[in-house]
């Protein structure tokens, strides 16, 4: 069993809870993730590898709920970029963990910003050049797996319908994820203390995964947004001590 304080397992099945919800319906919490599994973890790095099989098993969970409505075409211009990102990650990986923990910070704290500013602007025309958030979301994903506000941003400059956006992203995020995994096996980040982690929080995953849009719709909107803006920016703010 990976020796982890009790605190840290709750910590780390809080989290693993809030990628499934986050992966159902409610993408705005998965700005949280990252910041509290490095919490959970105590090393930005390592925090990385043990998250990823998390996301990826509720990325098939997603796929899977959303399989009719998928747009892989506005994926392939994505490509390329994306792959020059996640190499940029894979470089970052080699820096010291302090560093690592603060560019974490900065990423996450970014990527609220953007989420911000997306509920401030709703109508602004965002427009989606795919070398800039190709590499955006490939680097940010590979470093912290704090992709998604990066990529909510793309796939509403391709004005998809709310279920077609969904499905959409899901295919993405399941290649992204499946992809980038050799990077942290190269830096040796998997153990097996993470490994037993991530298999014993597969059921947690499901239940956020079952109940995320029941969450939704019983917790008022402002609520739900203030509750993932508060807990985002304490917790990034954790990992710059």
């Amino acid at each position: 069993m990976p020796p982890l304080e009790p605190w840290q397992w709750l910590v780390g099945a809080f989290s693993a809870f809030v990628v499934g919800v986050a992966k159902t319906g409610a993408p705005g919490l998965g700005t949280l993730i990252s910041p509290l599994m490095v919490i959970a973890v105590g090393d930005a790095r390592l925090a990385t590898a043990w998250t990823l099989p998390i996301l990826i098993t509720a990325d098939i969970f997603a796929v899977w709920y959303w399989r009719r409505q998928a747009e892989a075409q506005q994926l392939f211009s994505l490509a390329a970029w994306v792959m020059l990102g996640i190499a940029g990650g894979a470089f970052a990986l080699g820096l010291p963990e302090l560093a690592i923990r603060r560019m974490l910070g900065v990423i996450v704290l970014s990527m609220l910003f953007i989420y911000l500013w997306r509920r401030v602007r709703p109508a602004t025309d965002v427009h989606g050049n795919p070398a800039f958030f190709g590499i955006a979301a490939g680097f940010s994903s590979t470093v912290a797996n704090a992709a998604g506000p990066v990529m909510n941003l793309y796939l509403l400059s391709r004005k998809l319908p709310k279920e077609q956006f969904v499905a959409t992203g899901a295919w993405f995020f399941l290649v992204l994820n499946l992809v980038k995994a050799p990077v942290y096996a190269y830096h040796g980040l998997y153990s097996a203390n993470s490994l037993t982690f991530d298999a014993l929080m597969i059921p947690i995953i499901l239940a956020g995964a079952l109940t995320g849009r029941w969450v939704v719709r019983v917790m008022p909107q402002k609520v739900f947004e203030a509750a993932v803006i508060v807990l985002t920016a304490v917790s990034c703010v954790l990992l710059f001590r």
